[in-house]
């Protein structure tokens, strides 16, 4: 989803904002001090309500929660300073207010869930028609405008942070994966819904993550690298798994997960990249549409997969919710603890929400084209609510707890 990312990049470059500020030898990191001491024109009040710096030696200071006017290492630096202390991020000021009606679509992302839910069950044929083809089209559109927020610069940030990235990849490649396997063996599960299970467990993170990062109080760019990261391993990681722990249930063209794969994440992401690094001003035309069009397609490949299952869903729904709520359960509380191990707060919520949802549209899509009984197909689907229902719940709850107040920063920039 467009508007997923490129809200996360936004609240990112805040970050980058306290980055600099924190490096600069007169301004806090939390709130601009009552005086500075800093060659050239100060005037500052005692509140802390504003200031104006002039200084022509000095390099351009930019604050966290600060309004800013102009920048330049010869120029004037008007600024508000921001009231508020307790480190939670501000509202970017300069958001139009199509951006800010976006961003609240955006993050009522879980209402939409449960309405196209609701819809898919009781009126399957308004959503239905978004068949294998047409799905197909519309999960790639998400990966384009995925790649249309990302750079160069955000694959090298992932190399700064080979460990962080990396336990979030692990977390999404070794424990959910085991944690759908298990689950199956536990409940001796059919081999199809078996095999739907342990696919939807093999899938990248999905961009509803970022949202839900966001809500949580998590790291939102290392949340966006972190599915980055896991949607290009698909290619490799998603057949790979697959075919070893569900190949004995039934048989598994791991050949074939992998190509599609590749055509519906790898293509589109890599070309919406070349074309944000390339032609940036074109770009920027489209971003203003495609966050829109992601939040009705994110919506309508979450629909259209309950309402393909609905007869299903309502002879077995209770044996089927069971093992995928049990999976996204575990997913979550595993990869908090863990990540807890080594980590801060900030990083281990982020961690967690990552191994708990995945592109669950991408394993219904794998279902339908590379496994014959429709069954397979069914989990994902299942899937689609239990993520988006569990990981929006978990951030509302880990938002109203806030953040510890010496919590640390595991993400270099």
């Amino acid at each position: 989803m467009s508007s997923l990312s490129r809200f996360a990049l936004k609240d990112f470059k805040l970050n980058t904002c306290e980055a600099y500020c924190r490096q600069s030898p007169c301004v806090s990191s939390r709130r601009l001090p009552t005086h500075l001491d800093v060659r050239g024109e100060i005037s500052v009040p005692e509140k802390g309500k504003s200031c104006a710096i002039q200084s022509k030696t000095w390099s351009p200071i930019v604050a966290a929660g600060s309004s800013i006017v102009q920048t330049s290492r010869n120029s004037k630096v008007l600024c508000k300073a921001a009231t508020n202390a307790s480190g939670d991020l501000p509202t970017p000021s300069g958001m139009s207010l199509y951006e800010r009606i976006i961003e609240t679509l955006t993050t009522l992302f879980p209402l939409w869930v449960i309405i196209g839910t609701i819809v898919g069950i009781y009126k399957p044929s308004a959503v239905t028609w978004l068949e294998t083809d047409l799905f197909t089209l519309g999960l790639g559109f998400l990966m384009l405008s995925m790649g249309l927020t990302l750079t160069f610069e955000d694959f090298r940030r992932c190399l700064r942070n080979p460990w962080t990235v990396g336990v979030g990849f692990l977390a999404q490649y070794i424990i959910k994966p085991l944690l759908g396997f298990s689950i199956a063996l536990m409940l001796k599960l059919s081999a199809p819904i078996a095999t739907g299970l342990i696919l939807v467990s093999c899938c990248p993170g999905g961009q509803a993550s970022n949202v839900a990062t966001y809500i949580s109080k998590g790291n939102v760019a290392l949340s966006v690298l972190m599915t980055t990261c896991s949607t290009i391993g698909a290619i490799i990681m998603t057949p790979l798994l697959t075919k070893l722990l569900a190949g004995q249930l039934v048989p598994v063209d791991a050949a074939g997960l992998a190509l599609s794969t590749f055509q519906v994440v790898l293509v589109p992401t890599v070309i919406g990249v070349l074309a944000n690094e390339f032609f940036p001003k074109f770009t920027s035309k489209i971003s203003s549409v495609t966050p829109l069009i992601g939040v009705i397609l994110t919506t309508l490949l979450c629909a259209s997969p309950i309402g393909q299952v609905s007869e299903v869903l309502k002879s077995q729904g209770p044996q089927l919710i069971l093992p995928v709520a049990a999976l996204h359960a575990a997913a979550f509380a595993i990869g908090y603890w863990v990540s807890r191990i080594s980590f801060g707060e900030s990083t281990s919520r982020t961690i967690s929400i990552e191994c708990g949802m995945q592109s669950s549209a991408l394993g219904f899509l794998l279902a339908q084209k590379h496994f014959t009984n429709p069954l397979v197909a069914v989990p994902s689907a299942v899937s689609v609510v239990c993520m988006a229902l569990g990981g929006s719940g978990l951030a509302v709850f880990w938002r109203n707890k806030g953040l510890p107040v010496d919590d640390k920063d595991d993400f270099k920039e």
